[in-house]
Protein backbone atom coordinates (compact mmCIF):
# COMPACT_ATOMS: atom_id res chain seq x y z
CA UNK A 1 0.00 0.00 0.00
CA UNK A 2 0.82 3.55 -0.02
CA UNK A 3 2.86 5.60 2.38
CA UNK A 4 1.57 8.23 4.59
CA UNK A 5 4.53 10.55 3.30
CA UNK A 6 3.37 10.10 -0.25
CA UNK A 7 -0.03 9.57 -0.87
CA UNK A 8 -0.33 10.17 -4.36
CA UNK A 9 2.55 8.04 -5.74
CA UNK A 10 3.08 4.55 -6.18
CA UNK A 11 7.13 4.66 -6.13
CA UNK A 12 7.04 4.25 -2.91
CA UNK A 13 5.16 1.22 -1.13
CA UNK A 14 5.43 -0.62 1.83
CA UNK A 15 3.44 -3.53 3.11
CA UNK A 16 0.36 -3.29 4.87
CA UNK A 17 0.07 -3.33 8.47
CA UNK A 18 -1.13 -6.37 9.91
CA UNK A 19 -1.30 -8.53 13.13
CA UNK A 20 1.60 -11.17 13.99
CA UNK A 21 -1.11 -13.72 15.05
CA UNK A 22 -4.84 -14.09 14.68
CA UNK A 23 -7.51 -12.90 17.25
CA UNK A 24 -9.51 -15.39 19.01
CA UNK A 25 -13.37 -14.12 17.99
CA UNK A 26 -16.61 -16.10 19.29
CA UNK A 27 -18.27 -18.41 16.44
CA UNK A 28 -21.61 -17.52 17.68
CA UNK A 29 -20.88 -13.94 17.73
CA UNK A 30 -19.49 -14.10 14.34
CA UNK A 31 -21.97 -16.29 13.07
CA UNK A 32 -24.36 -13.78 13.90
CA UNK A 33 -22.75 -10.99 12.04
CA UNK A 34 -23.03 -13.29 9.07
CA UNK A 35 -26.36 -14.53 9.01
CA UNK A 36 -27.78 -10.52 9.75
CA UNK A 37 -25.86 -8.83 6.69
CA UNK A 38 -28.18 -10.21 3.83
CA UNK A 39 -31.43 -8.16 5.94
CA UNK A 40 -28.97 -5.14 6.34
CA UNK A 41 -28.43 -5.05 2.67
CA UNK A 42 -31.95 -5.22 2.26
CA UNK A 43 -32.73 -2.47 4.88
CA UNK A 44 -30.70 -0.21 3.35
CA UNK A 45 -31.96 -0.68 -0.05
CA UNK A 46 -35.59 -0.09 1.13
CA UNK A 47 -34.69 3.29 3.10
CA UNK A 48 -32.86 4.48 0.05
CA UNK A 49 -36.62 4.21 -2.02
CA UNK A 50 -38.11 5.52 0.75
CA UNK A 51 -38.01 9.44 -0.01
CA UNK A 52 -40.24 10.07 2.78
CA UNK A 53 -38.40 8.30 5.72
CA UNK A 54 -34.96 10.08 4.23
CA UNK A 55 -36.37 13.51 4.33
CA UNK A 56 -37.91 13.25 7.63
CA UNK A 57 -34.81 11.34 9.32
CA UNK A 58 -32.35 13.97 8.20
CA UNK A 59 -34.78 17.01 8.53
CA UNK A 60 -32.59 18.20 11.55
CA UNK A 61 -29.33 17.38 10.09
CA UNK A 62 -29.67 19.15 6.62
CA UNK A 63 -30.89 22.27 8.93
CA UNK A 64 -27.35 22.87 10.23
CA UNK A 65 -24.61 20.46 8.30
CA UNK A 66 -23.75 22.32 5.29
CA UNK A 67 -22.72 19.12 3.74
CA UNK A 68 -25.57 16.64 4.27
CA UNK A 69 -27.49 19.81 3.16
CA UNK A 70 -26.29 19.62 -0.30
CA UNK A 71 -26.27 15.95 -0.65
CA UNK A 72 -30.14 16.15 0.26
CA UNK A 73 -30.53 18.91 -2.34
CA UNK A 74 -28.95 17.25 -4.81
CA UNK A 75 -30.80 13.79 -4.08
CA UNK A 76 -34.14 15.94 -4.33
CA UNK A 77 -32.85 17.41 -7.77
CA UNK A 78 -32.56 13.63 -9.12
CA UNK A 79 -35.91 12.93 -8.01
CA UNK A 80 -37.67 15.94 -9.42
CA UNK A 81 -35.88 15.09 -13.06
CA UNK A 82 -36.80 11.27 -12.55
CA UNK A 83 -34.50 8.41 -11.87
CA UNK A 84 -32.70 7.72 -14.93
CA UNK A 85 -31.77 4.13 -14.03
CA UNK A 86 -33.59 1.19 -12.80
CA UNK A 87 -30.19 -0.67 -11.50
CA UNK A 88 -28.98 -0.64 -8.28
CA UNK A 89 -25.56 -2.12 -6.94
CA UNK A 90 -24.94 -1.81 -3.58
CA UNK A 91 -21.72 -2.76 -1.96
CA UNK A 92 -21.63 -2.31 1.56
CA UNK A 93 -19.59 -3.50 5.05
CA UNK A 94 -21.34 -3.42 8.40
CA UNK A 95 -18.77 -2.60 11.29
CA UNK A 96 -18.93 -4.15 14.61
CA UNK A 97 -17.14 -4.49 18.30
CA UNK A 98 -17.57 -7.28 20.58
CA UNK A 99 -19.33 -5.23 23.61
CA UNK A 100 -17.77 -7.45 26.85
CA UNK A 101 -21.10 -8.23 29.12
CA UNK A 102 -20.77 -8.60 33.13
CA UNK A 103 -20.88 -12.49 32.86
CA UNK A 104 -17.63 -12.10 30.47
CA UNK A 105 -19.59 -13.17 27.18
CA UNK A 106 -19.49 -10.96 24.35
CA UNK A 107 -22.40 -9.40 22.59
CA UNK A 108 -22.18 -8.18 18.83
CA UNK A 109 -23.03 -4.33 18.75
CA UNK A 110 -22.62 -2.18 15.28
CA UNK A 111 -20.40 0.77 15.01
CA UNK A 112 -21.56 1.74 11.73
CA UNK A 113 -22.68 0.73 8.08
CA UNK A 114 -21.13 1.29 5.47
CA UNK A 115 -23.07 2.32 2.04
CA UNK A 116 -19.94 4.04 0.20
CA UNK A 117 -16.33 3.03 -0.49
CA UNK A 118 -16.23 0.19 1.76
CA UNK A 119 -12.70 -1.09 1.55
CA UNK A 120 -10.51 -3.94 2.52
CA UNK A 121 -12.32 -6.51 0.35
CA UNK A 122 -8.90 -7.08 -1.82
CA UNK A 123 -6.46 -7.16 1.14
CA UNK A 124 -8.63 -9.29 3.83
CA UNK A 125 -8.72 -11.32 1.30
CA UNK A 126 -4.40 -11.76 1.34
CA UNK A 127 -4.57 -12.30 5.00
CA UNK A 128 -5.49 -15.50 5.91
CA UNK A 129 -2.60 -17.10 4.09
CA UNK A 130 0.04 -14.85 5.75
CA UNK A 131 -1.62 -16.21 9.08
CA UNK A 132 -1.75 -19.77 8.56
CA UNK A 133 2.30 -19.16 7.57
CA UNK A 134 2.95 -17.75 10.51
CA UNK A 135 0.72 -20.16 12.50
CA UNK A 136 3.05 -23.15 11.04
CA UNK A 137 6.25 -21.43 11.41
CA UNK A 138 5.35 -20.93 15.44
CA UNK A 139 4.23 -24.85 15.52
CA UNK A 140 0.59 -23.98 16.14
CA UNK A 141 -0.38 -26.33 12.72
CA UNK A 142 -3.99 -27.11 14.50
CA UNK A 143 -4.71 -23.70 14.42
CA UNK A 144 -3.50 -22.06 11.30
CA UNK A 145 -5.85 -25.22 9.79
CA UNK A 146 -8.81 -23.13 11.63
CA UNK A 147 -7.98 -19.89 9.81
CA UNK A 148 -11.02 -19.17 7.74
CA UNK A 149 -10.98 -18.69 4.30
CA UNK A 150 -11.90 -15.23 3.15
CA UNK A 151 -12.34 -13.58 -0.40
CA UNK A 152 -14.53 -10.40 0.17
CA UNK A 153 -13.17 -9.26 -4.08
CA UNK A 154 -14.47 -11.85 -5.43
CA UNK A 155 -18.17 -11.09 -4.06
CA UNK A 156 -17.67 -7.22 -4.78
CA UNK A 157 -16.72 -8.12 -8.11
CA UNK A 158 -19.20 -10.50 -8.60
CA UNK A 159 -22.08 -7.62 -7.91
CA UNK A 160 -20.24 -5.30 -10.06
CA UNK A 161 -20.40 -7.81 -12.90
CA UNK A 162 -23.86 -8.36 -12.56
CA UNK A 163 -24.87 -4.61 -12.61
CA UNK A 164 -22.75 -4.05 -15.68
CA UNK A 165 -24.58 -7.54 -17.48
CA UNK A 166 -28.38 -6.13 -16.58
CA UNK A 167 -27.02 -3.07 -18.18
CA UNK A 168 -26.77 -4.74 -21.14
CA UNK A 169 -24.16 -2.37 -23.32
CA UNK A 170 -21.61 -4.19 -25.18
CA UNK A 171 -17.93 -2.61 -24.44
CA UNK A 172 -16.84 -0.25 -27.03
CA UNK A 173 -14.62 1.55 -25.41
CA UNK A 174 -17.12 4.83 -24.89
CA UNK A 175 -20.18 4.51 -22.65
CA UNK A 176 -19.95 3.59 -19.17
CA UNK A 177 -22.29 1.19 -17.59
CA UNK A 178 -21.03 1.27 -13.86
CA UNK A 179 -19.53 4.13 -11.28
CA UNK A 180 -18.08 3.30 -8.73
CA UNK A 181 -17.20 6.08 -5.76
CA UNK A 182 -14.18 6.11 -4.31
CA UNK A 183 -14.33 9.01 -2.91
CA UNK A 184 -16.55 11.57 -2.49
CA UNK A 185 -17.99 11.04 1.04
CA UNK A 186 -16.12 13.64 2.59
CA UNK A 187 -16.66 17.80 2.23
CA UNK A 188 -12.90 18.11 1.10
CA UNK A 189 -13.95 15.55 -1.70
CA UNK A 190 -15.89 18.51 -2.92
CA UNK A 191 -13.22 21.46 -3.53
CA UNK A 192 -15.66 23.66 -6.01
CA UNK A 193 -19.13 23.81 -7.72
CA UNK A 194 -17.00 21.85 -10.62
CA UNK A 195 -16.87 19.21 -8.38
CA UNK A 196 -20.63 19.39 -7.17
CA UNK A 197 -21.55 19.41 -10.93
CA UNK A 198 -19.24 16.21 -12.06
CA UNK A 199 -21.25 14.40 -9.36
CA UNK A 200 -24.51 15.42 -10.49
CA UNK A 201 -23.75 14.72 -13.81
CA UNK A 202 -22.86 11.20 -12.81
CA UNK A 203 -26.18 10.64 -11.02
CA UNK A 204 -28.29 11.83 -14.11
CA UNK A 205 -26.88 9.29 -15.90
CA UNK A 206 -27.61 5.84 -17.21
CA UNK A 207 -24.77 4.36 -15.25
CA UNK A 208 -25.19 2.39 -12.58
CA UNK A 209 -24.21 4.53 -9.57
CA UNK A 210 -22.55 2.45 -6.45
CA UNK A 211 -23.59 4.11 -4.51
CA UNK A 212 -26.42 6.44 -6.02
CA UNK A 213 -27.01 9.22 -4.24
CA UNK A 214 -30.41 8.33 -2.15
CA UNK A 215 -28.14 4.82 -1.02
CA UNK A 216 -25.18 7.52 0.41
CA UNK A 217 -27.93 9.33 2.49
CA UNK A 218 -29.23 5.79 3.46
CA UNK A 219 -25.80 5.26 5.46
CA UNK A 220 -25.77 8.53 7.02
CA UNK A 221 -25.23 8.44 11.23
CA UNK A 222 -28.29 10.20 11.56
CA UNK A 223 -30.15 7.74 9.40
CA UNK A 224 -28.74 4.81 11.84
CA UNK A 225 -30.05 6.66 14.84
CA UNK A 226 -33.07 6.80 13.83
CA UNK A 227 -33.50 3.40 12.87
CA UNK A 228 -33.19 2.55 16.41
CA UNK A 229 -36.19 3.96 17.56
CA UNK A 230 -39.44 2.03 18.39
CA UNK A 231 -41.51 0.80 15.65
CA UNK A 232 -38.93 2.06 12.36
CA UNK A 233 -37.72 -1.37 11.39
CA UNK A 234 -41.14 -3.10 12.00
CA UNK A 235 -41.99 -0.30 9.11
CA UNK A 236 -39.42 -1.65 6.94
CA UNK A 237 -40.07 -5.07 7.54
CA UNK A 238 -43.67 -5.87 7.99
CA UNK A 239 -44.58 -9.05 9.50
CA UNK A 240 -41.59 -10.05 9.61
CA UNK A 241 -40.32 -10.39 13.35
CA UNK A 242 -37.69 -12.54 13.51
CA UNK A 243 -35.32 -10.35 10.71
CA UNK A 244 -36.54 -6.82 13.12
CA UNK A 245 -35.25 -9.19 16.14
CA UNK A 246 -32.05 -9.86 14.22
CA UNK A 247 -30.60 -6.41 13.45
CA UNK A 248 -32.06 -4.85 16.30
CA UNK A 249 -29.93 -7.63 18.21
CA UNK A 250 -27.05 -5.44 16.86
CA UNK A 251 -28.08 -1.83 18.02
CA UNK A 252 -25.69 -0.02 20.46
CA UNK A 253 -27.47 2.66 22.39
CA UNK A 254 -28.14 5.31 20.13
CA UNK A 255 -29.57 8.82 21.05
CA UNK A 256 -30.51 12.22 19.15
CA UNK A 257 -29.66 15.57 19.96
CA UNK A 258 -32.15 17.25 18.02
CA UNK A 259 -33.69 20.15 19.60
CA UNK A 260 -35.96 19.34 22.34
CA UNK A 261 -36.55 17.28 26.11
CA UNK A 262 -35.14 14.31 24.30
CA UNK A 263 -32.28 15.84 23.26
CA UNK A 264 -31.83 18.09 26.14
CA UNK A 265 -31.77 14.52 27.82
CA UNK A 266 -29.19 13.49 25.77
CA UNK A 267 -26.91 16.56 26.77
CA UNK A 268 -27.44 15.61 30.23
CA UNK A 269 -26.61 11.84 30.20
CA UNK A 270 -23.38 13.29 27.97
CA UNK A 271 -22.13 15.78 30.20
CA UNK A 272 -22.83 13.63 33.48
CA UNK A 273 -20.33 10.48 32.58
CA UNK A 274 -18.92 11.49 28.81
CA UNK A 275 -17.05 8.12 29.47
CA UNK A 276 -19.97 6.50 28.50
CA UNK A 277 -20.58 7.96 25.01
CA UNK A 278 -18.87 8.51 21.83
CA UNK A 279 -20.11 11.67 19.82
CA UNK A 280 -20.79 10.97 16.28
CA UNK A 281 -20.67 14.22 13.49
CA UNK A 282 -22.45 13.14 10.39
CA UNK A 283 -18.19 12.45 8.62
CA UNK A 284 -17.50 9.20 7.39
CA UNK A 285 -13.59 8.44 6.76
CA UNK A 286 -12.46 7.24 10.46
CA UNK A 287 -11.10 9.91 12.90
CA UNK A 288 -13.82 12.14 13.26
CA UNK A 289 -14.99 11.08 16.91
CA UNK A 290 -14.86 12.21 19.89
CA UNK A 291 -14.47 10.98 23.23
CA UNK A 292 -14.26 11.38 27.41
CA UNK A 293 -13.63 15.34 28.10
CA UNK A 294 -13.86 16.45 24.76
CA UNK A 295 -17.35 15.51 24.96
CA UNK A 296 -17.70 18.21 27.41
CA UNK A 297 -15.93 20.93 25.70
CA UNK A 298 -17.90 20.35 22.53
CA UNK A 299 -21.71 20.15 24.28
CA UNK A 300 -20.79 22.54 26.39
CA UNK A 301 -20.52 24.61 23.21
CA UNK A 302 -23.43 23.77 21.53
CA UNK A 303 -25.82 22.39 23.94
CA UNK A 304 -27.90 25.44 23.46
CA UNK A 305 -27.89 25.80 20.03
CA UNK A 306 -29.36 23.70 16.90
CA UNK A 307 -25.69 23.49 16.06
CA UNK A 308 -25.81 20.03 18.30
CA UNK A 309 -28.15 18.60 15.88
CA UNK A 310 -25.53 17.56 13.15
CA UNK A 311 -24.29 15.49 15.81
CA UNK A 312 -25.75 11.70 17.20
CA UNK A 313 -24.84 10.31 20.85
CA UNK A 314 -23.49 6.56 20.87
CA UNK A 315 -23.31 4.14 24.04
CA UNK A 316 -19.51 3.15 24.24
CA UNK A 317 -18.36 -0.20 23.30
CA UNK A 318 -16.25 -1.77 25.86
CA UNK A 319 -14.59 -4.88 23.80
CA UNK A 320 -12.65 -7.65 26.07
CA UNK A 321 -8.72 -6.31 25.51
CA UNK A 322 -6.57 -9.52 23.24
CA UNK A 323 -2.52 -9.33 23.40
CA UNK A 324 -1.05 -9.64 20.35
CA UNK A 325 2.21 -7.73 18.29
CA UNK A 326 1.06 -5.28 15.60
CA UNK A 327 3.17 -5.14 12.55
CA UNK A 328 3.77 -1.72 10.79
CA UNK A 329 6.52 0.02 8.75
CA UNK A 330 9.04 1.78 11.23
CA UNK A 331 7.32 0.78 14.38
CA UNK A 332 9.06 -1.29 17.24
CA UNK A 333 7.50 -5.07 17.39
CA UNK A 334 5.90 -5.29 21.14
CA UNK A 335 3.16 -6.98 22.59
CA UNK A 336 0.45 -4.82 22.91
CA UNK A 337 -3.37 -4.81 24.11
CA UNK A 338 -5.28 -4.79 21.45
CA UNK A 339 -8.79 -4.23 20.52
CA UNK A 340 -10.75 -5.57 17.31
CA UNK A 341 -13.57 -4.40 15.03
CA UNK A 342 -15.67 -6.92 12.71
CA UNK A 343 -16.89 -5.86 9.43
CA UNK A 344 -18.81 -8.05 7.02
CA UNK A 345 -19.45 -7.09 3.66
CA UNK A 346 -22.64 -7.43 1.50
CA UNK A 347 -23.66 -6.61 -1.22
CA UNK A 348 -27.04 -6.88 -3.52
CA UNK A 349 -28.45 -5.95 -7.07
CA UNK A 350 -31.85 -4.74 -7.61
CA UNK A 351 -33.40 -4.12 -11.00
CA UNK A 352 -36.62 -2.42 -10.35
CA UNK A 353 -38.40 -3.91 -7.84
CA UNK A 354 -36.70 -7.01 -8.31
CA UNK A 355 -33.88 -8.18 -5.74
CA UNK A 356 -31.64 -10.34 -8.18
CA UNK A 357 -28.74 -10.86 -5.88
CA UNK A 358 -28.27 -10.75 -2.20
CA UNK A 359 -25.22 -11.78 -0.76
CA UNK A 360 -23.08 -11.82 2.38
CA UNK A 361 -19.07 -12.19 0.96
CA UNK A 362 -16.61 -12.00 3.57
CA UNK A 363 -15.73 -10.25 6.35
CA UNK A 364 -12.61 -7.90 7.76
CA UNK A 365 -11.15 -7.74 10.97
CA UNK A 366 -9.09 -4.78 12.12
CA UNK A 367 -7.13 -4.35 15.51
CA UNK A 368 -5.62 -1.48 16.78
CA UNK A 369 -3.79 -0.78 19.97
CA UNK A 370 -6.58 -0.07 23.16
CA UNK A 371 -4.66 2.92 23.63
CA UNK A 372 -6.42 4.72 21.01
CA UNK A 373 -9.72 5.76 20.63
CA UNK A 374 -10.58 5.99 16.61
CA UNK A 375 -8.78 5.89 13.56
CA UNK A 376 -8.22 3.30 10.71
CA UNK A 377 -5.72 1.43 8.90
CA UNK A 378 -4.50 4.32 6.38
CA UNK A 379 -4.29 6.49 9.26
CA UNK A 380 -1.85 4.57 10.90
CA UNK A 381 -3.60 3.08 13.99
CA UNK A 382 -5.36 -0.13 13.23
CA UNK A 383 -3.79 -3.07 11.41
CA UNK A 384 -5.18 -6.17 9.29
CA UNK A 385 -6.08 -9.47 11.09
CA UNK A 386 -8.10 -12.73 10.96
CA UNK A 387 -10.55 -13.94 13.13
CA UNK A 388 -9.55 -17.34 14.88
CA UNK A 389 -13.38 -18.98 16.27
CA UNK A 390 -13.17 -20.23 19.60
Amino acid sequence: MRIQETPNSSELVTYAPFTLFPTPVPKAVFLQALAVQTHYNTLVDKISQDTDFLEEALSSTIAVDDFTARLFKLHQQILKEGRSQSIVLGLNRSDYMLDQRDDGSSSLKQIEINTFAASFGGLSSRTPDVHRHVLKVAGRLEESQNILDNNPAAGLARAVAKAWELYGSESDGQEVAVVYFRNGYMPQNYISEQTWDARLLMERSLAVKCPDISTHLAGTKKVQQVLTRPGVLEKFFPDQPQVVEQIRATFAGLYTLDMGPEGDKTVTMALEEPDRYVLKPQREGGGNNIYGSEICQVLQGVKGSTERMAYILMDKIHPAPVQNYLLRRDAPLQLNNCLSELGVFGTYVRQGKDMVMNECVGHLLRTKSSEHSDGGVAAGVAVLDNPLLI
